[in-house]
């Protein structure tokens, strides 16, 4: 089996490149880093995950036989990915260093372009320019999203702690009537 029939392409034409005959009606449609699951034969990936989910060691196989045991994260990643889009959800592939202009950053975290350029200004999510535009790695985004996330989880158990220390919080409360 030759490298390029046997990794994931990012880049490339098609989301996902295996090599694998009973994999290539995957690769059919998809474009961009996408695998929706619309596309595809009704009740094709269901069995995908069975046959997945009963082996103890999954391999790829070539045309001439020689197999190739997958990695176990490898696996464990293929297998995740066919479960959510046996839920009927379509997966985005982005490699870590995937640069975002501030605009995608932006709408990838949920606030506006200029708070997201105050944000980095401010030194809060590393970014580099390329020429005079600022471009953002995705890992970069996903530690700030992380940072973020605790922060306001913390704010909010403190609160929790303070209202439920002043005797505020009614535990027996069953809804409005």
């Amino acid at each position: 089996m030759n490298a390029k029939s046997a990794i994931l392409s990012v880049y490339g034409e098609y989301s996902c490149v295996w090599g694998v005959p009973e994999l290539d009606w995957i690769m059919m449609n998809t474009k961009e880093n996408r695998l929706d699951p619309s596309l595809l034969e009704p009740g094709r990936l269901d069995g995908l995950v069975k046959l997945l989910s009963s082996s103890r060691h999954p391999a790829l196989v070539d045309e001439q036989g020689n197999r190739l045991d997958l990695p176990k994260p490898i696996y464990t990643q293929l297998l995740r990915v066919l479960k959510m889009m046996d839920e009927g959800r379509a997966i985005v592939m982005l490699p870590e260093d995937e640069a975002f202009t501030t605009q995608a950053a932006a709408n990838f975290l949920g606030v506006s372009r200029q708070h997201l350029v105050d944000l980095l200004e401010k030194g809060e999510i590393a970014f580099h320019k390329v020429g005079s535009h600022r471009r953002i790695y995705f890992k970069d985004l996903l530690t700030y999203e992380q940072s973020r996330s605790q922060k306001r989880r913390k704010g909010l158990s403190d609160l929790t702690k303070k209202v439920s220390e002043a005797g505020l919080y009614d535990t027996s409360y069953e809804g409005a009537d």
